[in-house]
């Protein structure tokens, strides 16, 4: 729009008036997902496509995507139609095709769901998505991500430092140990001598309430805040049943990617090129008024390294109400350990849901 106010994306200012080309390049080369159609079944003969169910699951494609973008060609990496495609990006779009064997797929998080309570086809709220996508990052040993999900509105700092250095705990285990957790985890805890020092990537979603049917005015500057912030992710969220991947504002609108556009399939070329038009939105984003947005959202942090972290936990302690920052685990709260998770469908998963059961039954928070 044509306005003096700064526009944020991604944890980028820009100036609507003499910065247009560079917030459309910006947008632009952010990795847009969408309902897709003709694609391989989903579990052999289940659907050929998400129109109409996969909103929420493609913001969690994208969400996540943006965190590869991060890791592995950087958030100042720009696309443009026609370039050569470098080895990273098409590796990025690989983990993200229409196909059963890639690792962040819609066929990979529509099946990790039915674990989550959720029949494939069913509407995903953000929650939900957060927790799927924890479960497959385990199994990328290419982007080594951490993917926490930080529950009951509350960020335990010793709780992620001791899963981005998994080292920390090895330390005083036999490397016999190490061995057989390397093997169980698929990579989730590897532990290579020149990996030891090494922080893995941390990508932290928070799933939030920010009141009941609608948004309570008092979070809305704190939202915005989390735009501003370089570790910035986006949001996950939307309207009730329709899903939006929300990247950035402008005055009292959020900017976003809208997945509710339905694409043939796309499949990879002999040569291994990814034709790639249909996953970048090439035209000016969607933009609402923060006021319209369902009170149900997960926000997304990436920390690509300790002093990140620590530079994101410093902004938070400065007062961000949404959610609560903490040193060490409160004692009311189930850690990770002892639910056990792995990478397995387990009894563990069902204590997990019993804590976080529905993604319409967050604590609502108090000022």
């Amino acid at each position: 729009p044509e306005t003096s106010e700064p526009v944020w994306i991604l944890g980028k200012e820009y100036n609507a008036l003499t910065e247009k080309d560079e917030i459309l390049s910006d947008v632009t080369s952010r990795l847009w997902f969408t309902y897709r159609k003709n694609f391989p079944p989903i579990g052999g003969t289940g659907p050929t496509s998400d129109t109409g169910w996969g909103c929420m699951l493609r913001c969690g494609q994208m969400i996540l995507g943006e965190a590869l973008v991060c890791t592995h060609v950087g958030r100042d990496w720009r696309w443009a139609r026609g370039q050569e495609q470098r080895e990273e990006y098409i590796s990025i779009l690989n983990a993200f095709i229409d196909k059963k064997d890639s690792y962040y797929s819609i066929h990979q998080i529509a099946q990790m769901g039915v674990g989550e309570g959720k029949p494939i086809g069913q509407w995903y709220g953000p929650n939900t998505v957060a927790q799927v996508l924890k479960k497959l990052a385990v199994f990328d040993t290419w982007s080594r991500l951490v993917v926490h999900v930080a529950m009951d509105n509350t960020v335990v700092i010793e709780e992620i430092k001791r899963l981005c250095m998994p080292w920390l705990d090895a330390a005083c285990c036999e490397p016999e140990g190490a061995a057989e957790l390397n093997g169980c985890r698929e990579g989730a805890c590897a532990l290579a001598e020149e990996e030891t020092a090494l922080w893995r990537p941390l990508v932290l979603l928070i799933p939030l309430r920010l009141g009941l049917s609608d948004i309570n005015e008092a979070y809305i500057e704190t939202l915005k805040q989390c735009f501003m912030l370089p570790q910035s992710l986006g949001v996950i969220g939307g309207k009730p049943n329709s899903a939006h991947y929300f990247i950035g504002y402008v005055g009292e609108e959020l900017i976003y990617l809208d997945p509710h556009t339905t694409q043939p399939a796309v499949d990879p070329c002999d040569d291994g090129q990814v034709p790639d038009e249909t996953y970048h939105c090439q035209h000016p984003p969607c933009r609402m008024h923060i006021c319209e947005l369902d009170p149900s959202i997960a926000a997304g942090f990436f920390c690509r390294t300790e002093d990140d972290f620590d530079d994101w936990s410093a902004l938070e302690c400065r007062g961000l109400p949404m959610f609560e920052l903490v040193d060490s685990q409160p004692s009311h709260m189930v850690s990770a350990d002892a639910l056990n998770l792995t990478p397995d469908f387990s009894d563990s998963d069902r204590l997990e849901r019993f804590f976080d059961s529905e993604d319409e039954e967050f604590e609502i928070l108090s000022l």
